[in-house]
């Protein structure tokens, strides 16, 4: 997932920093408009560590194998700190262990950072449409049914954002098909991994609402 330096053309370099340099002033904006944004920062530090982590648990998905990725996780649980928190992540793998790099930090903060954004927004729909009692079965459902769409949409995006990147700039001087053939392999090969994510992410909403609801971007309590 993580794009390495030495493979975009500048253009979609500058290109990448620029949208990540947007994004994330929006975001830090959203959080200093919230009434008190220090409270979100001990959660954020926390979900940052398990993101720099779930990029080391590979899972073989032939003829290649792919890693945990957890940003759409981020996006339901943190809100807007999820943007700045996936930065962070990232330019923390990138230095530490060469895992990405630092002239495509920007596309790949932007690649994964807002997918995450939709997806929180996708879990905040949820949440509205859910039935306000807590014994409700349905409301069990809906907000079940917004983690999962949550979690597999904001990687099979980001995914998606890495494939149109890499097909569409493979440079002339390579063997195209080939290349083009490889990248295709790679994406797919995400496609169960978001399957994965989505039902992880059920499962930690599920668990938070019912220990923890205040750690929820926006949770309810029951």
């Amino acid at each position: 997932m993580h794009i390495p330096d030495g493979i975009l053309p500048t253009s979609v370099l500058v290109g990448g920093y620029a949208v990540t340099g947007v994004a994330t002033w929006l975001s830090l904006r959203k959080i200093n408009q919230q009434a008190n944004p220090q409270a979100g920062v001990p959660k954020a530090a926390l979900l940052t560590a398990a993101f720099f982590v779930a990029s080391w648990i590979h899972i073989p998905v032939p003829p290649t194998s792919v890693h945990l990725v957890l940003n759409g996780l981020l996006g339901v649980v943190l809100g807007y700190y999820a943007f700045p928190a996936i930065l962070i992540g990232l330019f923390l793998q990138a230095i530490m262990f060469q895992h990405g790099g630092l002239t495509t930090l920007g596309v790949n903060a932007a690649m994964m950072g807002i997918p995450a954004l939709l997806a929180y927004g996708l879990f905040r729909l949820g949440l509205r449409l859910a039935p306000a009692d807590p014994a409700s079965p349905k409301q069990r459902t809906i907000i079940g049914a917004a983690a999962f769409v949550a979690g597999a949409v904001g990687l099979a995006l980001a995914a998606f954002i890495a494939f149109s990147l890499l097909i569409t700039t493979i440079p002339a001087t390579l063997a195209v098909e080939m290349e083009r053939a490889a990248v295709t392999a790679l994406t797919l090969a995400h496609l169960p991994l978001a399957l994965i994510e989505g039902v992880f992410t059920v499962f930690v909403v599920a668990f938070l609402l019912r220990v923890k609801p205040e750690m929820m971007a926006n949770g309810r309590k029951r």
